[in-house]
């Protein structure tokens, strides 16, 4: 498929005049949606706002590339607008965009257009494109001046597109040695592997080429990775650089110099990256992942942002043992005969035993779990082991006075800490042991790294759970000695939290709170949390209902989705709402799920089963007020909406 297949007269707008960012999405969307590429203009600008809420798709030098992959879309096609005047796309670069093409993908079917998109991509990047494009007379031109690149750089119609390119790539740079390998190799890789793969690596071709240096770079883009690095090539390599934000095959480069930095540095600092490669400047790496892929973005995160990473590791992973042992207990108070015998409540009915028993054993490895994925984010495979021991060792208590543990409750901080203390060991121990003989390193990973790491994983552990004892103690004393106001206030701030990022660092920091006071028995928090967390999306669904005029159509239609969401506790129904209109949606959603906690809080509200919604209801204490909670905080939210939210025309409705 060619480019200009993608791109049709209809789709194309030249010299327009736009004032803004939205202007400039609103135009865009509607000459796609000219070119008959759409099922629905909405939805696929819904996708587009949601791509440009993880950052701006402007790439500097005046050109910008929004793109979406939905289901909005009926097939693959592109638009583009020239505008001589500029328009502010918040280019990390200040430019002001002159040339934007904007890319729709359908969310499934065959991936036959990825070829032409990243072939547009790519010719973005070569000198003397883009102002071709701007000084096109006419839409004719404008589509001949793309044929005509098309065809010099991968060949006429019919010819093999992607052979044709990696050919040319290699006997261009290949010829500058006079020798078939490389000096420097680079892979790139973005999220949606459609633009900024392709971007990248031909910047970091061309610029490598002007440069006197030859370097082959591999996309790993939606179609699969193109222009493959072999063996013999990083073999003779003098450094790699990956720009990459996503997991690639990082074991093939074990014991080479490699930097790791994001896409966007492929194609924004190319020189820079390219002369600290040249100049043995790029630290060794070593993989210790037996063969498997690695994550290798990220490599320029701050520390606060590794930690949240790691952390959300180990979350990920505790989650479903936390919910379904959670929901396993909360099911069996809900079978027992409570008049039976209070203090054995939850066992005294045969199926009520037999379902807290397994719910108790799914919870119990909660700690263990959070603290093993935890330390493996670390320190690869090897503190996996190394983690889960050591939150062990924090579940139990265990003290140095008394190994059999029970003296202290670690609790959820300890296993944190365990996490933690256990891969940076490991790293730790991986340093020391690369002074061993290479004859020894088969049995590094199912020896040394288990019986030193878990060891010292253990000792460190054993030494700090008192300390950790004692700040939980007090947190539990703090809360079980709140007042009403209080407990009501910070019902009100664990509610809200879930909805400020819906899914995001404070939606998750709010939920983890919650199911570490589930583990030390305090069930009110998590309440809240769940309350805060079901608002959003019936708060939208409801403005959806009572304030039709101020939403599209095809939000309005979403609207009972967005109930069945709610209702389910799934936050992120609400996040393409909120990426179309964040400073109204969130603080609405905001408002609404602070009201549902405080109350959730207020009436006393408990949930022993960390996930569910409405289906878990029976199981919540009290809940004829959490029901209360839930829609008044609903109603709130949807009612701020309602203030905010200004009426749209019948054009902007769709």
């Amino acid at each position: 498929m060619r480019i200009t297949e993608l791109l049709k007269k209809e789709s194309i707008q030249l010299s327009a005049a736009l004032d803004s960012k939205e202007e400039a999405i609103d135009r865009l969307t509607g000459l796609m949606e000219k070119g008959g590429r759409l099922y629905d203009r909405a939805g696929y600008r819904e996708g587009i706002l949601a791509r440009e809420a993880q950052g701006s798709t402007a790439v500097g030098d005046g050109i910008a590339i929004p793109h979406a992959k939905v289901e909005a879309v009926k097939e693959p096609g592109l638009a583009a607008v020239t505008v001589p005047a500029g328009v502010d796309y918040d280019a990390f670069d200040g430019s002001l965009a002159n040339l934007i093409f904007m890319i729709a993908a359908p969310a499934g079917g065959a991936d036959v257009h990825l070829e032409a998109l990243a072939r547009l991509s790519t010719l973005l990047m070569v000198p003397g494109f883009k102002d071709n494009l701007l000084n096109a007379s006419d839409k004719e031109e404008f589509l001949r001046v793309i044929d005509e690149a098309e065809t010099a750089k991968y060949g006429a119609p019919g010819e093999s597109g992607s052979e044709a390119a990696e050919g040319s790539r290699e006997k261009d740079q290949a010829s500058q040695s006079g020798r078939g390998t490389y000096r420097l190799l680079a892979v790139t890789a973005c999220p949606t592997g459609i633009a900024h793969t392709y971007m990248a690596a031909e910047n970091l071709e061309n610029t490598a080429k002007s440069m006197g240096i030859t370097l082959k770079a591999e996309t790993d883009g939606s179609g699969g990775a193109q222009n493959v690095l072999t063996r013999e090539e990083i073999a003779g390599a003098d450094a790699i650089i990956v720009a990459a934000d996503r997991e690639i095959e990082m074991a093939r480069f074990d014991g080479k110099p490699v930097l790791q930095v994001p896409v966007a540095d492929g194609i924004h600092k190319a020189k820079e990256l390219i002369e600290k490669a040249a100049a043995g400047h790029a630290p060794v790496y070593h993989h210790a992942g037996g063969g498997e892929p690695s994550v290798s973005a990220g490599a320029g995160d701050s520390l606060g942002r590794k930690i949240y990473k790691h952390l959300m590791n180990g979350v990920s992973h505790m989650l479903p043992f936390v919910i379904g042992g959670g929901i396993l207990i909360a099911l069996a108070f809900l079978f027992d005969d409570y008049s039976i015998d209070p203090s054995n409540f939850g066992k005294n009915t045969p199926l009520a035993a037999y379902l807290k028993t397994i719910g108790d054993q799914a919870f119990g490895l909660m700690l263990p779990v959070l603290s093993g994925y935890i330390a493996m984010s670390i320190a690869d495979r090897p503190g996996l082991a190394v983690g889960f021991v050591s939150g062990m060792a924090a579940k139990m208590g265990m003290t140095f006075a008394n190994p059999g543990g029970g003296d202290v409750n670690a609790g959820f901080l300890g296993a944190l800490f365990a996490g933690f203390a256990g891969g940076y060991l490991v790293l730790g121990l991986k340093k020391v042991l690369e002074k061993l003989p290479k004859s020894l390193e088969g049995i590094k990973p199912v020896l040394l790294y288990p019986v030193l790491g878990i060891l010292a994983g253990s000792v460190v552990t054993t030494l700090i759970n008192p300390y950790m004892g004692m700040i939980n103690d007090g947190l539990t004393s703090f809360l079980n000695g709140m007042g009403g106001a209080s407990r009501v206030i910070l019902g009100m701030i664990a509610g809200g939290m879930m909805s400020i990022d819906m899914g995001g660092p404070f939606n998750k920091a709010a939920y983890v709170f919650g199911t570490a006071q589930l583990a030390e028995g305090n069930f009110e928090v998590m309440a809240s949390v769940m309350a805060g967390g079901m608002v959003p999306p019936i708060a939208i669904a409801l403005s959806t209902i009572f304030f039709k005029k101020k939403f599209t159509k095809k939000e309005c239609q979403s609207g009972i989705v967005n109930i069945i969401m709610g209702l389910s506790f799934i936050t992120e129904g609400a996040i393409p709402f909120a990426a179309s209109d964040p400073l109204r949606i969130i603080p609405s959603c905001a408002v609404g799920a602070a009201a549902a906690g405080g109350l959730s809080m207020f009436f006393g509200c408990t949930l022993r089963a960390p996930h569910g919604g409405i289906f878990v209801l029976p199981t919540i204490g009290n809940p004829m007020g959490y029901l209360a909670a839930v829609l008044a905080g609903a109603v709130f939210g949807c009612v701020a909406l309602g203030l905010l939210k200004k009426e749209l025309s019948e054009e902007e409705r769709g």
